[in-house]
């Protein structure tokens, strides 16, 4: 039973819902983009969201800042957190536009802000659930597509809420978080997504 509910956690781990919110916009978007345009995207998005995160996460461990990828304390977090906010302010800046796709770009600006939201949130000692913000985050993301495109989407919005279950479950079975801990994660994930949809959809 651990091991499945670890294997939930790394499935689902923070670094690759955006990227995994990416894959899918342009899976299901109406909207026509170039296949080059969508590939150059694809790996400028991997290698700066899932590489360098991964890369900055063994400097720091290297040097001590860190002790597991599983940042168990708030102070762990400041670092890894402070750095990722900048890595989003670049994909901002140089890869995603509001003006080709509206939707991804809000999308990261919402990922933005609950990032330091839980930044925020860490500085003041208090560990929010970095899985539910994430999942929560995309989770939203999905059901405003679902409404901005009139596409069914239902059968994904199930997956993805039977997805955030289990991925609570886990957290909680894992004692990794308190149920504060994942509400707190769950509304820094959603409440972004939700502000920022008025300027899209």
């Amino acid at each position: 039973m651990d091991r499945l509910l670890k294997s939930i956690s790394y499935i689902f781990h923070p670094l690759v819902m955006p990227l995994f919110g990416v894959v899918y916009y342009f899976s299901i978007s109406p909207r026509y983009f170039p296949e080059e345009i969508i590939q150059a995207k694809l790996v400028a998005l991997f290698i700066l969201t899932i590489i360098l995160p991964l890369l900055l996460y063994l400097i720091l461990k290297l040097i001590g800042i860190v002790n597991t990828v599983n940042l168990e304390t708030t102070k762990e977090r400041i670092y890894p957190l402070l750095l990722n906010s900048v890595v989003v302010i670049i994909v901002l800046k140089k890869i995603l536009t509001p003006s080709q796709s509206p939707e991804l770009y809000f999308f990261f600006v919402g990922i933005l802000i609950s990032n330091i939201a839980c930044l925020l949130l860490a500085v003041m000692k208090f560990k929010a659930s970095i899985h539910m913000i994430a999942i929560t985050g995309v989770f939203m993301f999905f059901i405003a597509l679902s409404i901005h495109f009139s596409i069914n989407l239902n059968d994904t919005l199930i997956f993805m809420a039977v997805s955030t279950g289990a991925v609570a479950t886990s957290r909680l079975h894992l004692k990794a978080h308190s149920y504060i801990e994942l509400i707190i994660g769950t509304f820094i994930g959603v409440i972004p997504q939700l502000i920022l949809v008025t300027y899209w959809l």
